[in-house]
């Protein structure tokens, strides 16, 4: 005889069935939020290092006259798909038959991304990557905080006529001594509090201008000289205390002028301080690499080369049968690496640029 579930499952195995249940039901309406907290940082962090081998690959594919591709992702759709079902059968035998209990149940999880890519390509390409940044755009980092003289070692090709390093070669390849010592003092200004960089908006245009302070009775000795020596390798009239900074090789006693360098540029100049083996230049295949004066002997970003790079790398990428990586414990050259990616995140923005859209299905 066969009976009816409800009437012959005992109360304790009931309540068993009926937790189960509500359990089952519970992680299904929090699947939704459990995912978004989830998925909002891995996403982040998987952007995060997809951009730094981008910018790494383009960086080491420079060094051999490769020209770099960038792709923008503009949306990530995250499909989840989460089914469950069960069942339950009981008998009660009569006589010889014996009584029995059967429970069925599946569950099926999968997860598939979609990733859509967009190539930079024609106007945006020549805004972002080929045109020198803006003095405007690139000294207000400094305003912020970030260490002036590894701001312009990065992005400043010369300043008032003295010459950074030079990535293509030639006689003034590894710069002029003046133009490390004028950084290095810049810096040591700005830890004393010494100098200020203002943006400013005048007449609908931005303009950014950097304040020395003034000489006074009973200053730091150091700071003096520091003071002193900008004001001397950069022509400035000691009258004055604050200068605008505009774009060019010339400029009167009022103002500072800079050559900035396109993203390009700057990552031709990091890709040059790579060193390659002697046989490579050898070929052709690459041009020698360069060595900086002035006190400013470490590359800007240590990159090693080798068969095999470390598995807890900070960023890693493959290049004609080679591993080129920075390392984890590499400090300066990781921080060095985020100022860069901060130049390309401000270049790369326009009026018709949109952040990537990520879907997370909540249900």
């Amino acid at each position: 005889m066969i009976r009816t579930l409800a009437s012959t499952i005992p109360t304790k195995a009931l309540s068993i069935a009926v937790l189960s249940a509500s359990f089952l039901a519970a992680g299904c309406s929090s699947l939704g939020p459990s995912r978004l907290k989830a998925d909002q940082v891995d996403y982040a962090r998987a952007l995060g290092d997809a951009q730094k081998r981008e910018i790494l690959a383009a960086i080491v594919g420079l060094r051999f006259a490769d020209a770099p591709s960038f792709l923008t992702v503009s949306s990530i759709i995250a499909a989840y798909n989460f089914d469950a079902s069960g069942g339950a059968i009981l008998n009660a035998g009569s006589g010889a038959q014996p009584n029995y209990a059967q429970a069925t149940g599946s569950v099926s999880y999968s997860n598939h991304p979609t990733f859509t890519f967009t190539p930079t390509t024609g106007d945006a390409y020549a805004s972002a990557y080929i045109r020198p940044l803006s003095p405007t755009l690139v000294l207000p980092l400094a305003e912020s905080g970030m260490p002036i003289d590894l701001l312009l070692r990065i992005t400043a090709q010369s300043i008032a006529g003295l010459q950074n390093g030079n990535a293509l070669g030639g006689p003034n390849a590894s710069g002029a001594p003046e133009f490390f010592l004028l950084i290095q003092a810049l810096r040591r200004l700005q830890l004393a509090g010494e100098l200020n960089v203002e943006s400013r908006n005048e007449d609908h245009v931005g303009r950014v201008y950097i304040t020395l302070a003034a000489t006074r009775s009973g200053s730091n000795k150091a700071t003096v000289d520091d003071l002193a020596l900008v004001r001397k390798l950069l022509h400035l009239s000691p009258k004055m205390k604050t200068y605008e900074i505009v774009y060019g090789q010339s400029s009167d006693k009022d103002r500072i002028p800079m050559v900035t360098r396109s993203v390009f540029g700057i990552l031709t100049d990091l890709g040059a301080q790579i060193p390659v083996p002697d046989a490579q230049v050898g070929t052709g295949a690459t041009k020698p690499t360069i060595g900086l004066i002035g006190g400013e002997t470490r590359p800007t970003i240590v990159v090693k080369v080798g068969e095999k790079a470390p598995q807890d790398a900070y960023v890693s990428v493959l290049y004609d049968k080679s591993q080129y990586w920075i390392d984890r414990g590499d400090f300066d050259s990781k921080y060095a690496f985020t100022v860069v990616q901060n130049l390309m995140a401000l270049a790369e923005v326009t009026d018709t640029s949109k952040a990537p859209v990520v879907t997370i299905p909540a249900n």
